[in-house]
């Protein structure tokens, strides 16, 4: 483990959020979608289940992206933005399945605001720790997705979100066949 497991899951769960942006037809579109997203990341705390609360989540992934392809004193400005925006007040706390971790919003905070959050001390991390490295763009040629490399050997290339990696393999290995056909 590279980072503390909670830095782990905001990190991925971030990512998750952004691709949403990345989907064709967008994957973040209804409230439906939004139920699904914030269930399978498992985010905890209110929510108003209305279409403010998506536009403004939608708009988080956004401030997230930025910081993907931010450069260190950048990604460190737009990260203190996040903070500053949710007041964010640092606290342990121990919930539902999850052991001792942090959470820099109350449960009442808007759902945006506590994801931009939970990215944003996940992000903090990143930051400190010298690895925006690891925050990438996939490698495919027809993808804009982005991923966050967890490798002890910073060997990651590919997105989740299709199947990027398998295609990238596959046209290669034809390459290599059409060429030693030739």
């Amino acid at each position: 483990m590279i980072f503390a497991y909670d830095t782990e899951v905001a990190l991925v769960s971030a990512a998750a959020l952004i691709n949403t942006a990345e989907a064709t037809p967008d994957s973040l579109s209804t409230l439906a979608e939004l139920d699904v997203f914030v269930q399978e990341q498992q985010f905890s705390g209110s929510r108003t289940h209305d279409e403010a609360e998506l536009r403004a989540v939608r708009r988080m992934r956004g401030q997230l992206r930025a910081i993907w392809t931010a450069g260190e004193d950048e990604a460190a400005e737009l990260v203190n933005q996040l903070l500053a925006q949710a007041k964010a007040l640092p606290q342990l706390v121990k919930h539902d399945q999850w052991d001792w971790h942090l959470h820099a919003t109350t449960p009442a905070a808007p759902l945006a605001l506590r994801m931009g959050t939970e990215a944003a001390m996940g992000l903090v991390d990143v930051i400190r720790s010298k690895e925006l490295e690891r925050l990438r763009i996939c490698a495919a040629d027809d993808c804009e997705a982005v991923l966050i490399d967890l490798s002890k050997n910073r060997s990651r290339r590919y997105c989740d979100t299709g199947n990027c990696g398998n295609r990238a393999n596959v046209a290669a290995y034809r390459r290599r066949k059409a060429g030693s056909a030739a």
